[in-house]
């Protein structure tokens, strides 16, 4: 197994675990990205990565675009890559899980359809590693229920909650940044792929490690503290000109036909300017489907304006459409020769995964009880 090392000793501020980011502090989070991509490329070993998402519908466009592609970058270059299906995250927020087993199931192959490689990555689930989860325990003990209050998931979950007159928030959803942590920190991962705006949510694990650290293991570092590789996420909208979402039934799913396709990008929202130019802010839902066409196209939304130009929204929903079907279809073709293998296939990928994150689990767990005094 590799070694993973500790890559940043610098101390989370109590402002960043407030979810305040000062600029100062946003541009030196992205200088040290920018040097861990480099790091990276020059040698993929000393890295290991976690991520992953909540199993709640199959994957969209807007996923693809944001995470998976980068994941299927990663992995490309040689980085050890431990991809979370997050099935107890699931009930943080709603009363039942659905078809939970279904769900899992269709993400699993929107994984491979991607390009994820199990051989490559290790897939696992939430609540196949009883150890992960155990590991909140002494991690809850190292955090103020101040600290979560604060923390930007929690502090959106409140205002929902209150706004929608919905019951009090759970306890699951309360703890969630300490159970993310130990999602991170249960294979000692140092690179957690975020966006900007999810800075903050990375600084609480940051701290849990530190403390750790200096609370039970002070000469000799345990836990290192993940470090932020900072990825450009693009909101990608619905064809309605929403947030592309699961719930709000407006987007593009990776297991979708190419004739749910067409009819996606054909009813995706424009605007009356004939001349195509590339400017999110003005105009978002042309910026919409020029990301999403560079995307698949392999250029810049910018190059891809200037291509169109005058030619108009009704030349640029082809353009899109050319490159989205072309650009989806190996994915298609290898979700269907995935799905056509059967159920007993994808068990057996989730198997081999779990039972990767159980046996690392275990000995994160025996390695932290022996540090706590608590091997009897």
């Amino acid at each position: 197994m590799r070694k993973v090392r500790a890559l940043s000793t610098e101390p989370a501020t109590s402002a960043a675990i407030d979810g305040v980011y000062s600029t100062e502090s946003v541009r030196a989070a992205w200088r040290r990205s920018a040097a861990l991509e480099q790091q990276i490329a020059a040698d993929p070993t000393p890295f290991r990565v976690l991520t992953g998402e909540r199993p709640t519908g199959a994957l969209h466009l807007g996923h693809l675009i944001a995470t998976l592609a980068n994941r299927v970058r990663l992995q490309a270059q040689g980085v050890e890559i431990f991809l979370i299906v997050a099935d107890y995250q699931v009930i943080t927020d709603r009363d039942v899980a659905g078809d939970l087993s279904g769900v899992v199931r269709e993400v699993l192959l929107d994984y491979l359809a991607a390009g994820i490689d199990p051989e490559a990555t290790t897939i696992f689930t939430h609540s196949a590693v009883p150890a992960l989860n155990q590991l909140m325990l002494p991690f809850l003990s190292l955090v103020t229920v101040a600290e979560l209050e604060r923390n930007p998931t929690v502090k959106a979950e409140t205002a929902d909650a209150e706004r929608r007159g919905r019951r009090g928030m759970s306890g699951l959803m309360f703890t969630y940044p300490v159970h993310q942590a130990a999602d991170i920190l249960f294979c000692r991962a140092n690179l957690v792929p975020v966006g900007q705006d999810q800075l903050p949510h990375l600084e609480i694990s940051r701290a849990i490690a530190r403390r750790f650290n200096s609370r039970y293991s002070p000469d000799r570092p345990y836990f290192p503290e993940p470090d932020a590789l900072i990825v450009s996420t693009p909101t990608i909208l619905g064809n309605d000109g929403a947030k592309m979402s699961k719930s709000a039934g407006n987007g593009l799913e990776i297991r979708a036909t190419e004739e749910e396709t067409v009819r996606f990008v054909k009813r995706a929202k424009t605007d009356s300017e004939r001349h195509i130019t590339y400017e999110p802010d003005r105009r978002p839902e042309i910026a919409n489907l020029l990301t999403i066409g560079a995307h698949f196209a392999g250029t810049t939304p910018e190059a891809l304006a200037e291509e169109v130009g005058a030619a108009g929204a009704g030349r640029l929903k082809q353009v899109v459409t050319e490159a989205l079907v072309e650009g989806l279809r190996p994915m298609r073709e290898r979700r269907a020769e995935a799905a056509a293998q059967g159920p007993e296939y994808l068990q057996a990928i989730l198997a081999r995964g779990n039972q990767r994150a159980r046996d690392i689990a275990d000995r994160t767990l025996d390695d932290v009880r022996d540090l706590m005094g608590m091997t009897y």
